[in-house]
């Protein structure tokens, strides 16, 4: 049986990233993360952080230094959540809402990953997360 377990990101200070994102997402940094090794979890899957040596930061969306992933947060109110974002430390990279208010835009955290905070017509929260509309 395989089963994801972890989702980890190269950086320099994992504390400081994983702050970040800690801040971003209202969940905790896990007890026992260190400047080796930090996560938050998620449910059965860890978003992961650990410190490399000479870290480079992707260049999105040149090509000779790719992004390698990024990550997507869906969101009720884009513009609240952008504001959040920046005074956290993001930087705005791409905007691709639409005059409706629906799309996303891209960012990049303090040390250079790309993530998105999406608003997708047809999106309902539930208890269990965002639930897509089978006609949208």
């Amino acid at each position: 049986m395989l089963r994801l377990t972890d989702f980890i990101i190269d950086c320099p200070d994992t504390m400081a990233l994983a702050a970040f994102y800690s801040e971003v997402t209202g969940r905790p940094v896990k007890e026992g993360s260190h400047s080796n090794w930090a996560g938050i979890r998620f449910g059965e899957i860890e978003l992961a952080f650990i410190r490399v040596e000479d870290y480079r930061a992707p260049q999105w969306p040149d090509t000779e230094h790719p992004k390698q992933f990024h990550l997507d947060f869906e969101v009720d109110d884009i513009e609240a959540e952008q504001s959040r974002v920046l005074a956290l430390g993001a930087t705005l990279r791409q905007d691709s809402v639409g005059p409706e208010g629906y799309g996303w835009r891209v960012y990049t955290d303090p040390v250079g990953h790309p993530f998105c905070l999406c608003r997708n017509k047809g999106v309902t929260w539930t208890d269990q997360g965002p639930s897509w509309s089978e006609s949208e």
